[in-house]
């Protein structure tokens, strides 16, 4: 069985999408329904509407959403009701007093306001807009409502924090619901081309035959791990068995120094952290507290294994402590502060502590000072879904808008569900590109049925 064409030019459907051909039809989109009987002209009103009101949604689906009770809002003059209560409508000879009719020529008389009639059968359609799909559609974070619910399907939507993986869910005034900004990105941006495309295929591939050989090392290196811990139980047994007990050595007292040396330094580092959390000149940013948080925590966690490490893993895991906590503060840390000067008890190791710190430290900024400096020339990445630089798709400008009954912040691909859309004078909050006439002539097909 064929595919359906959804973007068809020789019978005009205009799609709830920002496709070009959409446009194009939208452009030419001419609904007339005055031939026929009645029920033709329902019919036909009911099928254009229907394709771009929830075609994604189950005819027998929306017949159950929909409802007869439209809402609207009247419009109230403030200062009409504080001028008068209610009896001039009775007075005269009970039909109101009557008022002289508008002449422009005369400079004492106000022009009255315009009336403008609500369109009520605007509203047919309004129960469809609260389904989290259209909602995310509405919102500008998707190009059409079939892929917002796909976003919505494959988890990439929360609503009120929580995954929502139900594109159908209807949502309540107050809602929040949020996309990851890189569907965002990719929904609302251009496309790659043909040779883009290419390279970020061989770069998959490279990334996934990298990823291969460590799979396999990572293999290698656990067989290897399994097969000495089973000849260091067989060696232990042995020792076990054998009738000369083991001679236990004791501990060298320059290895003691040192481990001595390498908990004061940590706890240094411990007591720097400290003096920059609670800095009240210049106080850290709440991402950056979390950070010296999480730090500490690493911090006091290398603690409790000072004696159970050799002193080689301690010196590399300090070196990597002192290095990233440079990168988080953005400053050289003094040496006076982070670590003590070698005492002559220390062993050799323990002695060149300081100097491979401060090695390691530099060589770290200068390669996140390398990164970055090729980050801002080279601004294409291949590995993105979509075309980079960043640009807008085509054709978006026709679709820019955002209802009134949704607040959305597109910095952080979020927005909030105010309140059901409604009705007012001259003006319907549920977009939509046909004419109230053929809303009418929808609203009456389904409202037979009910």
């Amino acid at each position: 069985m064929s595919r359906k064409r959804f973007h068809g030019l020789k019978r005009v459907k205009v799609r709830m999408t920002w496709n070009k051909y959409n446009l194009y039809n939208l452009s030419r989109l001419r609904p007339r329904f005055s031939f026929g009987t009645f029920f033709q002209q329902k019919w036909a009103a009911k099928s254009a509407s229907r394709a771009y009101h929830g075609e994604q949604i189950r005819e027998k689906q929306w017949q159950r959403m929909f409802t007869s009770k439209l809402d609207a809002v009247i419009p109230m003059d403030y200062k009409y009701l504080a001028q008068h209560d209610g009896s001039e409508l009775a007075a005269g000879r009970g039909s109101g007093l009557e008022q002289k009719r508008y002449d422009p020529n005369d400079p004492q008389m106000k022009e009255p306001r315009k009336k403008f009639k609500i369109p009520y059968m605007a509203q047919t359609f309004a129960p469809i807009e609260r389904r989290l799909d259209v909602a995310v559609f509405r919102a500008l974070f998707a190009s059409s409502a079939r892929q917002a619910r796909q976003f919505v399907t494959h988890g990439s939507v929360k609503v009120n924090g929580q995954k929502m993986p139900y594109p159908g869910y209807l949502l309540n005034p107050g809602d929040m619901f949020q996309v990851e900004p890189e569907r965002v990105l990719f929904a609302t941006g251009q496309t790659k081309t043909a040779e883009q495309v290419k390279k970020g295929r061989e770069k998959r591939k490279v990334q996934r035959e990298v990823n291969a050989r460590r799979h396999e090392k990572r293999i290698e290196a656990r067989a290897q791990a399994l097969k000495n811990a089973a000849a260091k139980i067989a060696a232990q047994k042995k020792e076990a068995l054998a009738p000369t007990p083991r001679p236990i050595l004791s501990e060298p007292m320059g290895d003691v120094e040192a481990r001595k040396q390498r908990r004061s330094d940590l706890q240094a580092l411990v007591t720097q952290v400290k003096a920059l959390m609670e800095n009240t000149k210049s106080p850290p940013s709440a991402k950056k507290k979390q950070e010296l948080r999480k730090f500490t925590k690493d911090v006091r966690q290398t603690m409790a294994s000072v004696n159970r490490k050799p002193i080689d893993d301690l010196d590399g895991d300090l070196a990597k402590l002192v290095d990233r906590l440079t990168l988080t503060t953005g400053k050289s840390l003094p040496a006076a502060k982070t670590l003590q000067p070698p005492t002559k008890t220390e062993t050799a190791p323990a002695s060149q502590s300081s100097s491979v710190v401060t090695t390691v430290s530099n060589a770290a900024k200068q390669r996140a000072r390398k990164a970055l400096q090729e980050s801002r020339q080279n601004i294409i990445d291949e590995s993105k879904p979509y075309a980079t630089p960043w640009r807008p798709r085509p054709y978006m400008s026709a679709f820019a808008f955002v209802p009134r009954y949704l607040e959305v912040n597109h910095k952080i691909c979020s927005a909030v569900y105010l309140r059901h859309p409604v009705a007012k004078a001259g003006l319907s909050e549920v977009p939509s590109p046909f004419a109230p006439d053929t809303l009418q002539l929808a609203f009456n097909w389904y409202l037979r049925r009910r």
